[in-house]
């Protein structure tokens, strides 16, 4: 993962940037934006394809927009060794929209969207039924502090200029 990391370049940070602002952007739109030619533009978003670093284009979707207000996040512990068979039965449930593997008290923990207080509740009694869930403990979310991000992470550490790659915009896009 080091490796991978340490092959991401200002242009690269550039590219993502452009396409997480203007995802339904071609090639051609992003080589104007960043000022690098096309075929380096298509062939620095294959390669970040093709790594895995851009893993979608979307479209981002707001849950409470889309009638799903409530959030919650829950803490599951389960039965000794059965990650496996956990994520086989948490896949199940449409409500859940991340789950992860966890150190300290939980072993996993989900993010949980609902239409409302009683369908989180009927949610969390079909999680409490799967057999491999010992208990479970859950928190809602009263207000988004911060939007879920990416691009400041990226932009946080100093990466190197490409090589081989013409002068192009350093400046934000706008």
């Amino acid at each position: 993962m080091e490796e991978l990391r340490s092959k991401l370049d200002q242009l690269d940070t550039l590219l993502i940037r452009a396409l997480s602002e203007h995802p339904r952007t071609g090639f051609l739109e992003l080589s104007r934006l960043t000022g690098v030619s096309r075929a380096t533009v298509q062939a620095r978003v294959q390669r970040l394809e093709e790594s895995g670093v851009i893993t979608g284009y979307g479209p981002d979707l707001d849950l409470p927009a889309a009638g799903y207000p409530v959030l919650a996040f829950v803490s599951l512990e389960i039965a000794q060794g059965g990650l496996d068979q956990i994520a086989d039965e948490l896949a199940r449930v449409p409500e859940i929209v991340e789950a992860y593997g966890t150190t300290g008290p939980a072993d996993v923990n989900c993010r949980v969207a609902a239409r409302s207080h009683q369908h989180l509740q009927d949610t969390l009694i079909r999680i409490s039924r799967i057999p491999a869930v010992v208990r479970s403990t859950s928190v809602i979310a009263l207000s988004q502090v911060v939007a879920p991000r990416r691009l400041p992470l990226l932009d946080s550490e100093q990466r190197p200029r490409p090589t081989r790659v013409p002068a192009y915009r350093t400046t934000p896009l706008s």
